[in-house]
């Protein structure tokens, strides 16, 4: 009899169904240290307890609170991580050389078939290393640790087969009739009007970021990742917080986001390491949240730029979803089938 769909995670049944998924998961954890170690890289843990989650402007983070230890120290808030970026990028600056983690990560008012509150980021980062080399890189390392073909949700991938690589600006023009994205970057009555033309309405109040995000969602990802893998590259420098403008184009930064089997698997950076740029970019992140998340509010890591300041090696650096790298690996449906104990959302 199956098990019923309210049952508690560690219902033997539930567990037991999850157990072929899991076993996967634990080879795919296995062959990941093996690839990073063969090519010099450290395994590091940083901590998960942090005085900055994190400075994307949308992600929501889990608030907890520091309470001194017999009268030493104040009381202050801190978070759960919602990455490991700025630790790991830290130790770039010591010295450490290449690094990479299996972080566990916490992300508020995420829940789905393919996000979890907290779940787990593989991050790996290379000093000295271009975004041409991460991408080769990553499509080594993907290829090397799944299957040659996968799927998801009937979209299927040849790992076989090269990873397609496209800009942005190429993207656009290709699915969103011709339209120039980086010419109408902050401009939003231009991209509305360009929306307009190929059938897009644009809605009450919506802003450039919100209508870019719109047409990428509904007219360039499902195009993304469907036969063989796509590296999605330099996106509009607004869109890439911690990435390095292009040098050939300074309206796009050095940022990418892979595709397989039509899900999001990865985001990755040509590192900023100019302080000054980098602090006006959180200063402008830090008054947007504040905006449209009030409650959501830590102020600019500024032991980070501190540490920027010191100097930070040039380099690459990719956030790749591994929970999702396990659904790809084992043929799972939904996130919690490569979970040990997925939290129920919803239930006491």
């Amino acid at each position: 009899m199956p098990t019923p769909p309210s049952s508690p995670p560690w219902d033997p049944e539930r567990l037991a169904a999850r157990l072929p998924f899991l076993e996967r998961r634990a080879a795919l954890t296995a062959a990941t240290r093996g690839f990073f170690g063969a090519r010099g890289y450290r395994e590091v843990e940083t901590p998960c307890l942090v005085p900055v989650p994190g400075m994307e402007v949308h992600l929501q983070g889990f608030r907890s609170e520091y309470v001194p230890h017999l009268g030493q120290g104040e009381r202050r808030t801190l978070w759960l991580r919602t990455s490991p970026e700025l630790a790991l990028k830290r130790l770039l600056v010591a010295g450490a050389g290449p690094v990479y983690e299996l972080a566990r990560v916490w992300r508020n008012g995420e829940s789905g078939t393919r996000h979890a509150p907290e779940f787990t980021m593989l991050e790996w980062y290379r000093p000295a290393m271009t975004l041409a080399g991460l991408m080769d890189e990553t499509e080594e390392f993907v290829r090397s640790v799944c299957p040659p073909i996968v799927a998801h949700e009937g979209v299927e991938t040849d790992l076989t087969l090269p990873f397609e690589r496209i800009t942005m600006a190429e993207a656009f023009h290709r699915w969103c009739g011709g339209i120039d994205i980086l010419g109408t970057e902050g401009d939003a009555a231009r991209l509305a009007a360009e929306a307009a033309r190929i059938g897009v309405p644009p809605r009450a109040g919506e802003g450039w970021e919100d209508l870019f995000f719109r047409l990428l969602l509904d007219r360039v990802e499902p195009h993304l990742g469907r036969g063989r893998a796509t590296f999605l590259t330099h996106w509009p420098a607004p869109q890439a917080a911690l990435a390095r403008r292009d040098p050939a184009d300074p309206r796009a930064a050095l940022r990418l986001e892979l595709f397989v089997a039509g899900i999001e698997l990865a985001n990755a950076f040509d590192e900023l390491t100019d302080p000054l740029e980098q602090r006006a970019r959180f200063v402008h992140d830090v008054a947007e949240r504040r905006r449209l998340y009030p409650g959501e509010d830590w102020d600019v890591d500024e032991d980070f730029l501190a540490a920027l300041e010191h100097g930070m090696p040039a380099g690459s650096g990719i956030a790749l979803g591994f929970d999702r790298l396990a659904m790809l690996a084992s043929g799972a449906r939904r996130i919690e089938d490569v979970l040990w104990l997925p939290l129920a959302v919803g239930q006491r």
